[in-house]
């Protein structure tokens, strides 16, 4: 990856938003807008006829088009679910990238995505775990940002999270049943009652996407899908009892 450009910001306030509800922003879901040009994506978000709209638009030029304002509630999510959070409309902010969903993401493009994230992720203060897709916030419905977005490049930039087993990894989740990947994929952050099929598929799409080169192992939790599971799991749960350290010293302060 190369230096992240400085962001060239356009205005095209949609209509399409209200009030978070009281929430604060504790999620970045990053989008595909599966039409054929960032300005067909910006229209349709903008038309009040469609009840859709997102914070930003991330331009095949890595323009970035600003529709609704960080503080207001964008309609991106849909029916959503994430590490026990539901209506993440609420408590997100929206990233839609132009791109069809079926054709790789131009590095200009992914340099402006990393850019404007970083600074969402900063200025919100949101936990690598709660940087996700609309697959893994609705994966019964949503596929994007799909299985060519390059998501470990993210998260070697500090945006996310990315799994690298340790043989302990492998070792642990070898003969893992059914239930327990099941009850891995809900501590990850996955809604556990979904179809497991699904939520492995949508765990893939994220975090192992080279397994749709063979279309007939996807769906399927092999040795290197448990492995990467178990990989989050431990990492989750050292990130989930440093905050709760976290809180307990700042209940005490007070």
């Amino acid at each position: 990856m190369t230096k992240h450009p400085r962001l060239t910001f356009v205005e095209r306030p949609s209509p399409n938003f209200n009030d978070r509800k009281g929430e604060s922003v504790q999620f970045l879901v990053l989008h595909y807008t599966a039409m054929a040009t960032a300005e067909d994506a910006i229209r349709r978000l903008c038309d009040p006829t469609t009840g859709v709209s997102a914070h930003y638009v991330v331009g095949e030029d890595g323009t970035v088009y600003r529709l609704v304002a960080e503080e207001k509630r964008a309609w991106h999510a849909g029916v959503s679910f994430w590490d026990g959070a539901t209506d993440l409309n609420c408590s997100s902010v929206g990233i839609e990238i132009a791109n069809t969903g079926d054709a790789p993401y131009p590095e200009v493009q992914m340099q402006s995505v990393i850019a404007l994230s970083k600074a969402i992720v900063n200025r919100h203060k949101i936990r690598s775990f709660h940087v996700v897709g609309h697959s893994d916030i609705a994966p019964d419905r949503k596929p994007d940002p799909g299985e060519l977005f390059d998501w470990q490049s993210l998260a070697a930039t500090g945006l996310g999270v990315w799994p690298v087993p340790t043989q302990a990894d492998y070792k642990t989740s070898a003969g893992w049943t059914d239930a327990d990947v099941q009850k891995a994929l809900g501590k990850v952050g996955y809604r556990p009652t979904i179809d497991q099929r699904v939520l492995i598929t949508a765990f893939q799409r994220h975090f192992q996407a080279d397994i749709f080169k063979t279309p007939g192992k996807v769906g399927i939790a092999d040795l290197e899908t448990k492995a990467r599971l178990a990989c989050l799991v431990r990492r989750k749960n050292i990130s989930d009892a440093m905050r709760q350290k976290a809180r307990r010293r700042r209940r005490h302060k007070k």
